[in-house]
């Protein structure tokens, strides 16, 4: 394995070309040693190796993966059918992370996907993916029916008995199809509609069965854990969480991509060496530190630690750990317009708050920003900061909506009151 693979794990591998990575290249790289490994162990052994390679969950939600894989019913408590879905909906605004994973190395999420089916004991994955993502698909397709061809997928896994069937299924093609449990009703064939917990998927998934949905990045980090243990893992880390990130940033920046950089990098470091700071004549004002359903960090917040605790404590969650970076130049209130349109077309309709809040948001600030503003419309939106949360929707989707608009009415409430002073965006 070549230096830049063990220091960068998940894209050490990748080609300048952009070409994929597939099995022969992957193989002789070291790729499928994790499997093999896995299955000479139990599925305790397995989550236990996981947990204390301390890896949360790379989707948002930042969850102990080694934990949720031990929360699903062993077979002799709940046997019958049980599930893995791999969660490559990848359409949260400001993130990318997950197609240049598939892209350039999707047997990496095989591997791994083949792992977490050992961990808990399932026959039976998917690799619930974006439907307009046809690039990364091909190449998953291909990636898969080389694994199967070389043994690695199928009724008996490399000479073990043990069966591992994987299926890539395109997504409805909808937002609300990444939240899990509205991803496992697409996945049925139903409407994409959140469903209450508990029970949550690991005891009551898929068609009603045991499951285990995990983020693409977060699956690709499984292969390197089992090949190299446990401690490795954690010596690639700056802080408390275990591994690598990808970390990416857009706006207006002078270098926008993506880099795969120890967690706990900070800030300042990813915006400014990796990101090239700021477009020539700009200045940076904020950004969203993990995709456009989080909250506000601004320059006071730059020398914070990417990780989940350290983010959380400067007022904002890691999220994807994909910013999206705010200028001096452009109106905060239309960049809030443009992402409450994209929260409110997306919702699937199921609850009222997220049904009719979401779009009264997206009218108020459409007012504002048209110069139609009044006074009241500021208490209108703190209203629904206020009341749109966690214990009353269905799901994260609303109160996500929710988090940079509180940032926004905090940090910049002179842009809006300007706004309705002066009836028009002082930036047009």
């Amino acid at each position: 394995m070549t230096p830049a693979a063990l220091e960068k794990p998940l894209t050490g591998r990748m080609r300048a070309d952009g070409s994929p990575v597939l099995l022969r290249a992957y193989e002789a790289a070291g790729g499928y040693q994790g499997l093999r490994k896995a299955l000479g162990l139990s599925p305790k052994d397995i989550q236990g190796e996981i947990h204390r390679a301390k890896l949360r969950g790379r989707g948002g939600g930042g969850f102990d993966t080694g934990v949720k894989m031990g929360l699903m019913p062993p077979p002799a408590d709940l046997p019958g059918e049980r599930y893995v879905v791999a969660n490559a909906d990848e359409m949260e605004p400001g993130t990318m992370k997950d197609r240049w994973l598939m892209e350039g190395d999707p047997h990496q999420l095989i591997e791994g996907l083949l792992i977490a089916a050992l961990a808990v004991e399932a026959q039976t994955a998917f690799l619930f993916i974006r439907g307009e993502y046809g690039e990364p698909m091909a190449r998953l397709q291909q990636a898969l029916g080389e694994a199967a061809a070389a043994g690695y997928v199928g009724a008996n896994v490399l000479g073990s008995g043990r069966r591992v069937e994987v299926y890539v299924h395109p997504s409805a093609g909808r937002y609300i199809c990444g939240e899990e449990t509205g991803l496992l009703g697409a996945l049925e064939g139903r409407r994409a509609v959140p469903r209450a917990k508990p029970p949550f998927p690991v005891v009551s998934g898929l068609w009603g069965r045991p499951t285990l949905i995990d983020n693409v990045e977060t699956l690709c980090n499984l292969p390197h854990i089992l090949a190299r243990g446990a401690a490795w893992y954690l010596g690639l880390s700056l802080g408390p969480d275990g591994g690598t990130k990808l970390f990416g940033v857009s706006g207006r920046v002078k270098r926008p991509g993506l880099w795969e950089l120890p967690m706990g990098t900070p800030l300042r470091e990813i915006l400014f060496d990796h990101a090239g700071g700021m477009a020539d004549g700009l200045n940076f004002r904020a950004l969203l530190p993990g995709g456009a359903s989080t909250n506000f960090l601004l320059d006071a917040h730059l020398d914070v630690a990417m990780d989940f605790a350290s983010v959380e404590k400067a007022g904002s969650r890691l999220g994807t750990g994909t910013m999206i970076v705010l200028d001096d130049r452009t109106c905060p209130v239309g960049m809030l317009l443009s992402m409450e349109r994209f929260f409110a077309r997306e919702s699937c309709g199921w609850c009222t708050p997220c049904r009719e809040g979401l779009p009264w948001v997206a009218n108020t600030l459409e007012a504002i920003e048209d110069g139609r503003g009044e006074e009241g419309d500021l208490q209108v939106l703190a209203d629904h900061v206020r009341l749109i949360k966690m214990s009353a929707t269905f799901c994260a989707l609303a109160p996500g909506a929710m988090e940079p608009l509180r940032g926004a009415m905090q940090y910049f409430r002179d842009d809006f009151e300007r706004h309705v002073r002066e009836k028009r965006c002082p930036w047009k």
